[in-house]
């Protein structure tokens, strides 16, 4: 029997408490043990930038973890959300894993999937969309990577408002809105798509859009430790680590 496809996003390391990032690693052994492929829909880190050779190494557990998972053959794609968008050499030769900055297309389920992390999609988040150019140009990676990494860091926790949404985030609603109407919008004009999948919204989503093609959000692991599983036919759910994890 064909194992299934694990997508998760959002998990915001280094933002959220140790004992989220433990529950993390827990879950992907259990990727290990279950899973053909795995996808990460952006802000896996709250921050993540590579100063040449020198990265974050706080975040070294899950880089180690997820580099046992590739070398177990379990294929691993990374996508760059809008807290860590900033990969490079390290996360594709020194991990392993597939890192898209931007949106892709992947098999997914035996359907083809347009995955994109959500941020400044739709008609939502303009100021972000243009604040977005800038931050990815190479003028201002070129200018942040000549700052001193510790200083970088301790910018880049300032400017985060991760751990505002640990208790409550009413624009995730807003978000969830923008984000889920572009989703439906590419299904319908595309029918090639079997899923459209992202995150950004932390909110967990399956919508059938039509029969048997889905927009999928897989949540977060701030508030809802969410992931989600598509069957080799196609077939996506929604779980909970915590109910996994006790069963």
């Amino acid at each position: 029997m064909q194992r299934p496809d694990y997508i998760a996003s959002d998990v915001h390391l280094g933002a959220v408490p140790r004992e989220t990032e433990t529950a993390f690693i827990r879950f992907l052994e259990h990727v290990g043990a279950h899973a053909r492929t795995l996808l990460l829909v952006g802000d896996l880190f709250d921050f993540w930038f590579e100063y040449g050779p020198v990265v974050p190494g706080r975040h070294f557990r899950v880089l180690a973890a997820l580099r046992e998972l590739v070398d177990a053959g379990i294929p691993v794609t990374l996508m760059g959300g809008n807290h860590d968008a900033w990969g490079g050499h390290f996360l594709r030769e020194e991990v392993g894993v597939a890192f898209h900055p931007d949106s892709v297309r992947l098999e997914i389920g035996g359907k083809c999937a347009l995955v994109a992390h959500g941020d400044g999609v739709g008609r939502g988040d303009l100021r972000y969309r243009m604040l977005k150019a800038v931050l990815r140009s190479r003028a201002a990676i070129l200018g942040f990577r000549a700052l001193h990494p510790e200083l970088g860091m301790r910018i880049a926790r300032a400017v985060s408002s991760t751990e505002g949404k640990i208790e409550s985030d009413e624009a995730a609603k807003g978000r969830a809105a923008y984000i889920a109407e572009w989703a439906r919008e590419r299904l319908l004009e595309e029918e090639t798509l079997g899923f459209v999948i992202c995150g950004h919204s932390h909110v967990p989503t399956i919508e059938e859009i039509a029969p048997g093609r889905y927009y999928l959000n897989a949540g977060d692991w701030i508030r809802h430790d969410t992931y989600i599983t598509v069957s080799a036919q196609g077939e996506p759910a929604l779980h909970t680590w915590r109910q996994a994890a006790r069963s």
